[in-house]
């Protein structure tokens, strides 16, 4: 006999499947494997000792603060702990429940389906700006295509142009001189077919520049305003293109002056799903959702925003985790712009194990080699 203590970040279910189990087995052990741990907030004491007591009853648990059995407090944060398939026993059990637990379910309800995504992408960046943060990923003219074409050789999907820096503390600049800084790409990879290779996108929020991509090749636009602009949206619904929303708080100029927030992760969600609503009406179907590392954040808010992308997933769109070289690091461990890249591995396959399924990075090689590791020792 052997015995083996298996990862608890190793897949499940093509595991399960090695080992011979049939195909409802493997649905009913994958529910038992998957486990969630659920911040829930202001929740009715009432609602805490009753939700309490069903998560006992079924094998869950629920932490609660000191004093909640007497109803210290009238509301309280609270901790589910659960497997998949406890979760969606102790939905049915909430659905009559007073004191919001019916409201609760429903949003309970969002997360029993979440998994890893099949196919992980890796977005190369070209910068046509002398203003972008890492040196290294600018490029011009030939110079451009080269890098596009050394991109694809060595495994990215897509290319995000883009010609104005929006690092903290930058100036934005004209359409007319956002323009001519990437028609000049923008030509090239068109008249080379490069979009036949790998999807382009462009990284930008000028409805000029992106009238002009899009007639030429490009089907994503990566707009750090998050569809603010009526016209974008307009521009891309007519385009059938693909939008990245991405979540900023401020402008670059003034994003890093001491951004606040009482939760990160409810206010990116809900700035989501306004957003969201908006593609909707203007016919935008496809969507991409990036949390926006480094857009006015903090350090811990960055880090919860890659611990908890798993959250994200919930809204049904894929998620895009842009961390290449970011200060972060730096506060993390301490370095600078050319060293680091083990820092960037590091939070992007972290994003990766929690639902990213699209990173974009400066270094695409070294993504490519490090995806295909991580998947073949997570199985």
């Amino acid at each position: 006999m052997i015995v083996e203590h298996l990862s608890t970040a190793m897949a499940l279910k093509p595991f399960l499947q090695s080992l011979g189990v049939d195909g409802g087995g493997v649905a009913i052990l994958k529910d038992k494997g998957e486990y969630h741990r659920i911040l829930i907030r202001d929740l009715p004491v009432g609602g805490a000792n009753i939700l309490k007591q069903d998560a006992l009853s079924i094998g869950a648990d629920l932490a609660v603060p000191k004093g909640t059995v007497i109803a210290a407090t009238p509301k309280v944060d609270v901790l589910l702990l659960a497997t998949t398939r406890q979760l969606k026993q102790l939905i049915d059990k909430e659905q009559k429940q007073p004191f919001g637990l019916s409201h609760l379910s429903h949003e309970l309800g969002r997360f029993t389906h979440l998994s890893l995504p099949k196919s992980v992408e890796v977005m190369g960046i070209i910068n046509a700006n002398e203003d972008s943060f890492y040196p290294q990923s600018r490029f011009y003219g030939d110079a451009a295509m080269a890098k596009i074409e050394t991109m694809i050789q060595e495994g990215a999907t897509i290319i995000d142009i883009g010609g104005v820096s929006s690092r903290p503390g930058s100036v934005g600049v004209s359409d007319e001189e956002e323009l001519s800084r990437v028609k000049p790409i923008v030509d090239l990879v068109y008249h080379t077919k490069a979009y036949e290779k790998v999807r382009l996108s462009l990284d930008s929020y000028s409805p000029t520049v992106i009238a002009y991509a899009l007639e030429r090749g490009f089907s994503i636009v990566n707009d750090i305003r998050g569809l603010t602009d009526d016209r974008v949206a307009s521009l891309c619904a007519a385009y059938h293109a693909t939008v990245v929303i991405m979540h900023a708080k401020g402008n670059p100029k003034t994003m890093q002056h001491n951004p606040k927030y009482e939760s990160v992760v409810h206010e990116v969600e809900q700035f989501f799903r306004e957003r969201l609503e908006k593609a909707d009406r203007f016919g935008i179907r496809d969507i991409i959702l990036d949390t926006g590392i480094g857009f006015g954040k903090r350090l811990e808010d960055n880090v919860a925003l890659i611990r908890h992308q798993k959250h994200f997933s919930a809204l049904g769109k894929p998620l895009l985790v842009g961390a290449s070289r970011k200060s972060m690091i730096d506060h993390l461990s301490p370095s600078t712009t050319h060293d680091r890249l083990g820092g960037t591995l590091a939070i992007h396959l972290k994003a990766i194990e929690e639902g990213a399924s699209i990173v974009r990075v400066h270094d695409v090689k070294e993504h490519v080699q490090a995806i295909a590791v991580w998947k073949a020792l997570r199985g």
